[in-house]
C-alpha cells in the first residue's frame, strides 16, 4: 500500500510537491516543457502513449492553480477558489487507451469531497487502498474466523466494529487494517471494487458497510476457503468468483428436498445398524453423516461434466454407509457380513469395514451410467491412497483418457491420519508428475476433530489437519458439516475445479464423532467436555429438517415419510440377509478382470521361449541410436555401451540388461503393456539399463528404443519416480490390479530400501488375494548382494518375504506333471534369486504366461550386471527353453554324481564365488554346486531328485547372508521335508515314549505331514491333540504315563533344554515335536554367523567373512 501511495503522490505532485507549473517554467527549454507536459498525463493513466489535451502556458498555468487548489483552497485567489468550486472546470482529458486492470484516478472520488473529474486527494487514495487491503485480508485469512465447527469449540468471538456491528473478522484476519473501520458516518461511503473481487456482482462499487457484510458472509460464515497461496491468478480468480458472486448459495426447493432425502438415508442407515447390531463394531458416520450426500454431489457434478468412472479409497469410518448409499451395494450383502457366516469361496476374508466393491449403475440425477469402485484397504490408515491413484492412472491409460476427463479418484481421509501419516505427503507429491498424475483428486476429510482418543493440539503442529495440501497448491475448503447447503456448494465447486484445472483440491468436512472410536468405546474417559456438548447437540438431519420446515420447503409429515420408507427398505434387506447361509468374498471384489479367467486351463502355462529371430531383432533395435537422426548427440560412453550390445547380439549372447530388454520387447510385440517404475530406473541405479537416451545438446530430447521395436507393439513406459518407496510401490500395485495383461514392475534403488514400503508389502501384496480375492502380477525388483557396500546397501531382507510365503514347510505336495504350476497357483507370491539373464528373461515372461497372477519378488544382482560369466546364449531364451527352478551342475560333478563328496545348494550371486573357489581348489569333480533359482514356492520335487542323484554326498546350504537372514531359515525345514523327513505336533514324537519306533514306522511315505489315523487322538484337531488329557488307564496315545508326566512338566523355555545345533536335524536327543529322519540324510549350513546387522561396514572384514564361508562350503 505504501508503494502504491508513493506512486500516486509522485504522479499528482512531482518534485516533492513543488508547484508543477513553477517547476516547469524554471526548467528553460521548450523541449523540457513538452516532456513535462506529457508527464502530467500520469495524473489520469500512467501510460507512455498518453498525450495532453491542451498545450501552452495558459493551460499550464490553469493546471498549476488547480493543483494548488486541490492541496489547499486557501492558497489561491478567491476567484480561482470560486471557479473550481463551481464544478465548471474539468482536468485535461487523456486519449490513451484504457489498459487492463487499471482505473482512472477520478474513479476513486466516489462519495468523496473532491469535485467530479478531479484527481483524488491523498486521503481518498489511502481509503481506497485500505478497502482493497481489507478485501484481500478476508480472502487470505477469513477462514481463521469462519464458523466451521458445529460444536462451537473453535469458533472465535465476534469483534464489535466502530459502526457498532459485531463481525467475526478480528485482528487475526484484518491485522494492521483492523483499525480502518471508520465511524458510522463512513460506512455509507461508496468504494470502487477492484478487479480481484466478485462480491459486487454487476455493481462496480458498494458502500463500505455492504462490502464488509458480503465479505463476512462469504469468508467468515460456514465455509472457510484457503486459496490465496496458489500461484496462479487465474485459479485464484476462479475460486473468488465461485464463492463471492452473490446468490451462489441459493438452492431451489427441489435441490433442498434431494439433500434432505439423501441425508435421511445416510442417517437412517446408521440408526438401523445401531438398532440391529448394537454391540458390533461398524465405525459409523454419526456426527458426519453429511459425507454421504457430499460424495453423491461430487459424483453427480463430475458425471455431468463427463466422468464415467470414479475410484474411491477410504478408511473404515463410514465405509458401510458409503457402500450402501453411494455405491448402492445391495443391503442384504452388507447385513450378511454381520452374521459371521462361513465363506463359500477360498481366502481368509477381512472385516466388513475393510472390504471394497465394484458397481456399475445408472446415476439417476444425471441419467448417465457410472462405474464406482471402492478399493479394499487394511487398518493401516492412508495406505490405500497411492493404491487408488495407481488404479486410477491405469484405468485412464487403458481408456486413452490422457486428460483425466473420464476417470477420477476420490480419497476420503480422517483428520488425524491426513496430517499424521507420511504417505499422504508422498502421494500428494505424485499429483503433478507426468507419469503418475491422475489429473486431479478430490480429497474429502471426515474431520471428527479428534483422533482415536487424542486431541488435535497433541496430534499436529499445523493450524489445520489439511495443511499438507498447500504444498501442491491445492485449494482447501473448510465447511461446517451441520450446514448441508454449504457442504453441497463446496462439493459442487470442488468437482468443477477438478474438471477445469485437473488439479487436487481438499474438502474439510468439519463435524464430530458422536460415539467413541468405535461403537463400544467410551469417549468420556478422555474427552469429557467435548462429549458433553455432543450429547446435547442435535444431529444434522434434525437441524436441516427443522430449517426446511420453518421456511416451508417441506412439512413434518414429509420428513417422517421419507425416513419411514428407507427404514422399510432396510427391514426387507435384513430379512433377506437372514436367509443367507454363506458369504461370498467375490461379491466384494474391487477390481474384476472380466473374461480373463474364462475358458482357460488353470494349470496350463504358455511357453516363454520365443523365436531366435525375434531376439535378434529386439537386440539390434536396442543397440541402435535413433534411426534417421544423425543430429541426435549421444554421450560417448553410451556409444560404447550400444556398440557392446551390438557385439553381444552378433555373438548371440545376452547380459542382464539385454536379457531384460528382450523380455520386455517380446512382451510388447505380443501386445502386453510393460511399465517399469522406481527411482532412477531409466538409467538404472548401477548404470546398466539406459533405456532412455538423452540428447547431449538439447534439453528434454530423448529416445527410448523399446518404444519403437514394432509398429503395432504395446506401449512401454519407464518412469523415474519421486524419491519415495511407500507411495510409489503402492501406486504400482494399484496399477497392476487394473489389467492382468500388463507387466508392471517396481525397482528399488537398493533392495534394502524396500522396507520403507513395508505396509504395502505386508498388507496388500503378500495378503491381498487371501483377504480380498484380488490378484496382482506386480514384480518387485530388489538389488541384493553382500558386496562390501555396508549394512544399508547389501540385503533386500529376502528372509522377510520368505517368512510371509504361504507354503507349508512340512508338506510335500503330490508329485505330478503339474507340480510346479500347482505350487504357483496355491502360494501367495513367488520369491526368486536368479543367476542368469536367461532365467531372468523367462521368469518375467512367465508372469504373463501364467493363467493367473501372482506377485513376484525378485532379488536382482549388482556386480553380476557386468560379470563376464553372467551371460546367457540366445538358445536358452529361444523356443523350447523355459524357466529353471533349479539349475543343476552341468560340469564334471554332474556328469559323474556317484563320485561327488559334497553338494552345495545356493541361491544368487554367491554361486559365482563358489565356482571360482572350487576351480582354484581343483574340486570340480568332488563338489557339485546347484542353484535354487526359485526359492518360494520351494522346489521339493527337484531337490528330492537332485539329492537322490548324489546319494553319497554331504548336502550343504551355502549363503552369503547371515545365518538368521537370507534363505536358510526358510529352506532348512523344506529341505528336510524333501529328504523324506516328517513331523507332527503331537506327543507321539516324544523320543522317550515306549512306542517311538512304532510311530516312526507309521509316518506316511507319501511325503505329507499327516501321520497314521490309527490312533483315536490323531483324528482330532491339532489344537485338541496338543492339550489332550491323559486316558483313564494312565497311558497316552504316545506312551507311558511317566513319560507323559515328564513331558508335561518340561519348561520349553528352560535353558537346560535349549539345543545349540539349530542348523542340524535332531537325533536321538530330539525334543517333542522335532523331526524324525527316515533316510538319515540332512542339510547343513555354511555361511556367516547370525548378526543384528545385514553386513559389515568394513571392506576387509567383508572379504574375510566371504573367504571363510567359501572355504567352508567347498572343503571336502
Amino acid at each position: 500500500m505504501h508503494r502504491a501511495h508513493t506512486a500516486f503522490s509522485l504522479a499528482l505532485s512531482p518534485m516533492a510537491h513543488k508547484n508543477f507549473a513553477t517547476w516547469l517554467f524554471k526548467s528553460g527549454t521548450s523541449q523540457k516543457v513538452a516532456k513535462a507536459t506529457a508527464a502530467a498525463a500520469v495524473r489520469t493513466y500512467n501510460s507512455a502513449a498518453a498525450e495532453p489535451f491542451a498545450n501552452g502556458s495558459t493551460a499550464t498555468y490553469v493546471e498549476e492553480m488547480y493543483n494548488a487548489w486541490l492541496r489547499d483552497p486557501a492558497s489561491v485567489h478567491t476567484s480561482w477558489d470560486a471557479y473550481f468550486r463551481s464544478n465548471t472546470y474539468t482536468s485535461p482529458p487523456n486519449l490513451a487507451p484504457v489498459q487492463a486492470n487499471t482505473l482512472p484516478l477520478t474513479a476513486f472520488s466516489l462519495g468523496g469531497g473532491a469535485v467530479a473529474g478531479a484527481a483524488p486527494d491523498s486521503k481518498t487514495i489511502d481509503d481506497h487502498l485500505a478497502v482493497q487491503a481489507i478485501i484481500r485480508s478476508y480472502q487470505s485469512r477469513g477462514h481463521l474466523a469462519s464458523e466451521v465447527d458445529p460444536l462451537g469449540i473453535l469458533t472465535r468471538e465476534k469483534t464489535v466494529c466502530k459502526d457498532g456491528l459485531a463481525r467475526r473478522a478480528n485482528e487475526d484476519v484484518l491485522r494492521q487494517h483492523s483499525g480502518f473501520l471508520f465511524g458510522e458516518q463512513d460506512m455509507e461511503r461508496q468504494f470502487k471494487l477492484p478487479s480481484t473481487t466478485f462480491i459486487g456482482g454487476d455493481e462496480a462499487s458498494l458502500p463500505l458497510k455492504e462490502i464488509l457484510n458480503r465479505l463476512e458472509n462469504v469468508y467468515c460464515n460456514k465455509i472457510g476457503v484457503e486459496f490465496m497461496f496458489i500461484n496462479s491468478l487465474e485459479q485464484c480468480n476462479w475460486i473468488r468468483k465461485h464463492f463471492e458472486t452473490p446468490g451462489v448459495l441459493n438452492f431451489s426447493p427441489e435441490e433442498k428436498r434431494l439433500i434432505l432425502a439423501r441425508l435421511t438415508r445416510a442417517t437412517g442407515f446408521e440408526a438401523f445398524l445401531a438398532k440391529k447390531y448394537s454391540s458390533e463394531k461398524r465405525f459409523g458416520l454419526e456426527g458426519c453423516e453429511i459425507m454421504i450426500p457430499a460424495l453423491k454431489e461430487i459424483i453427480d457434478v463430475s458425471t455431468e461434466l463427463g466422468v464415467e468412472s470414479v475410484i474411491m479409497g477410504m478408511p473404515h469410518r463410514g465405509r458401510l454407509n458409503t457402500l450402501a448409499n453411494v455405491c448402492r451395494k445391495p443391503l442384504n450383502q452388507i447385513f450378511t457380513q454381520f452374521a459371521g457366516l462361513e465363506a463359500a469361496d477360498d481366502g481368509s476374508g477381512d472385516v466388513k469395514y475393510h472390504l471394497g466393491t465394484y458397481i456399475e449403475r445408472l446415476n439417476r440425477v444425471t441419467n448417465k451410467n457410472i462405474r464406482l469402485a471402492v478399493v479394499a484397504n487394511p487398518s493401516h490408515l492412508e495406505a490405500v491412497d497411492p493404491v487408488v491413484q495407481g488404479k486410477t492412472r491405469a484405468e485412464q491409460f487403458y481408456r486413452g483418457d490422457q486428460e483425466g476427463k473420464k476417470v477420477m479418484s476420490i480419497l476420503i481421509h480422517g483428520d488425524a491420519a491426513f496430517c499424521g501419516q507420511g504417505v499422504v505427503y508422498e502421494t500428494m507429491h505424485l499429483s503433478d508428475l507426468p507419469d503418475y498424475t491422475t489429473h486431479g483428486t478430490i480429497h474429502v476429510v471426515a474431520n471428527n476433530q479428534i483422533g482415536f482418543t487424542t486431541d488435535p493440539r497433541f496430534s499436529r503442529s499445523s493450524p489445520y489437519c489439511t495443511d499438507v495440501a498447500r504444498v501442491v497448491n491445492a485449494p482447501i475448503f473448510h465447511v461446517n458439516a451441520d450446514d448441508p447447503e454449504a457442504v453441497m456448494h463446496v462439493c459442487k465447486v470442488a468437482a468443477e475445479w477438478r474438471a477445469t484445472f485437473h488439479k487436487d483440491c481438499v474438502i474439510d468436512l468439519v463435524g464430530y464423532r458422536r460415539n467413541g472410536h468405535n461403537e463400544i468405546d467410551e469417549p468420556m474417559f478422555t474427552q469429557p467436555l467435548m462429549y458433553q456438548k455432543i450429547r446435547k447437540h442435535k444431529n444434522c438431519l434434525d437441524l436441516y429438517a427443522d430449517k426446511l420446515i420453518a421456511e416451508g420447503t417441506v412439512t413434518g409429515e414429509e420428513v417422517k415419510s421419507v425416513a419411514a420408507k428407507y427404514e422399510n427398505i432396510c427391514e426387507e434387506a435384513f430379512a433377506l440377509a437372514k436367509t443367507e447361509t454363506h458369504v461370498k468374498y467375490k461379491d466384494w471384489l474391487d477390481s474384476p478382470w472380466s473374461g480373463f479367467f474364462e475358458g482357460k486351463d488353470p494349470l496350463k502355462v504358455a511357453p516363454t521361449g520365443v523365436k531366435e529371430e525375434t531376439l535378434i531383432h529386439i537386440g539390434n533395435r536396442f543397440s541402435m541410436p535413433p534411426p534417421n537422426a544423425a543430429e541426435f548427440v549421444i554421450h560417448k560412453g553410451l556409444m560404447r555401451v550400444l556398440a557392446a550390445r551390438k557385439n553381444m547380439v552378433d555373438e548371440k549372447i545376452a547380459d542382464w540388461a539385454l536379457g531384460e530388454a528382450m523380455a520386455f520387447g517380446s512382451l510388447l510385440k505380443e501386445g502386453i503393456h510393460v511399465r517399469l517404475s522406481g527411482q532412477d530406473v531409466e538409467r538404472g541405479t548401477f548404470s546398466h539399463r539406459h533405456h532412455v537416451l538423452h540428447h547431449q545438446l538439447v534439453d528434454k530430447a530423448t529416445y527410448n528404443s523399446l518404444q519403437h521395436m514394432y509398429p503395432d507393439q504395446a506401449p512401454y513406459s519407464v518412469s523415474n519416480s519421486s524419491l519415495s518407496e511407500y507411495a510409489v510401490l503402492g501406486f504400482e500395485h494399484g496399477y497392476s490390479m487394473t489389467n492382468p495383461n500388463a507387466l508392471v514392475l517396481w525397482e528399488a534403488q537398493f533392495g534394502d530400501f524396500s522396507n520403507t514400503a513395508q505396509s504395502i508389502i505386508d498388507q496388500f501384496i503378500s495378503s491381498g488375494q487371501s483377504k480380498w480375492v484380488r490378484q496382482s502380477g506386480l514384480v518387485m525388483l530388489l538389488p541384493h548382494g553382500m558386496e562390501g557396500m555396508g549394512p544399508e546397501h547389501s540385503s533386500c531382507r529376502v528372509e522377510r518375504f520368505l517368512q510371509m510365503s504361504s507354503d507349508d514347510p512340512d508338506y510335500f505336495p503330490p508329485e505330478s506333471d503339474e507340480f510346479a504350476v500347482r505350487q504357483l497357483h496355491d502360494i501367495n507370491w513367488i520369491v526368486a534369486n536368479c543367476t542368469t539373464p536367461a532365467n531372468y528373461y523367462h521368469i518375467l515372461r512367465r508372469q504373463i504366461a501364467l493363467p493367473f497372477r501372482k506377485p513376484l519378488i525378485l532379488c536382482t544382482p549388482k556386480s553380476l550386471l557386468r560379470h563376464p560369466e553372467a551371460k546367457s546364449p540366445f538358445s536358452e531364451m529361444s523356443e523350447g527353453s523355459e524357466f529353471q527352478r533349479i539349475i543343476p551342475d552341468n560340469g564334471p560333478a554332474g556328469q559323474n554324481p556317484a563320485n561327488v563328496k559334497k553338494v552345495v545348494f545356493c541361491s544368487g550371486r554367491v554361486y559365482y564365488d563358489l565356482t571360482k573357489m572350487r576351480t582354484e581348489k581343483q574340486l570340480e569333480s568332488d563338489v557339485a554346486i546347484l542353484r535354487v533359482e526359485q526359492v518360494s514356492p520351494f522346489p521339493f520335487d527337484l531337490v528330492k531328485e537332485q539329492a537322490n542323484l548324489y546319494k553319497n554326498a554331504e548336502l550343504v546350504w551355502a549363503q552369503e547372508e547371515h545365518k538368521n537372514q537370507g534363505s536358510w531359515t526358510y529352506v532348512q525345514p523344506r529341505f528336510l521335508t524333501a529328504l523324506n523327513h516328517s513331523r507332527d505336533v503331537s506327543q507321539s514324537d516324544d523320543p522317550m515314549s515306549s512306542n517311538t519306533t512304532t510311530n516312526t514306522t507309521n509316518t506316511t511315505t507319501d511325503h505329507t505331514n499327516h501321520v497314521s489315523a490309527s490312533s483315536e487322538s490323531e483324528s482330532k484337531p491339532w489344537l485338541s491333540r496338543m492339550f489332550a488329557s491323559n486316558k483313564s488307564d494312565g497311558s497316552t496315545d504316545g506312551g507311558s504315563a511317566t513319560a507323559t508326566a515328564d513331558f508335561n512338566a518340561a519348561k520349553h523355555f528352560d535353558l537346560k533344554n535349549v539345543r545349540h545345533d539349530f542348523n542340524r536335524p535332531a537325533g536321538n536327543a530330539a525334543a517333542p515335536g522335532a523331526r524324525i529322519s527316515k533316510t538319515g540324510r540332512k542339510i547343513s549350513y555354511t555361511g556367516r554367523a547370525a548378526s543384528a546387522s545385514t553386513a559389515t561396514g568394513s571392506k576387509a572384514q567383508h572379504i574375510r567373512e566371504l573367504n571363510a564361508l567359501l572355504n567352508d562350503a567347498i572343503s571336502v
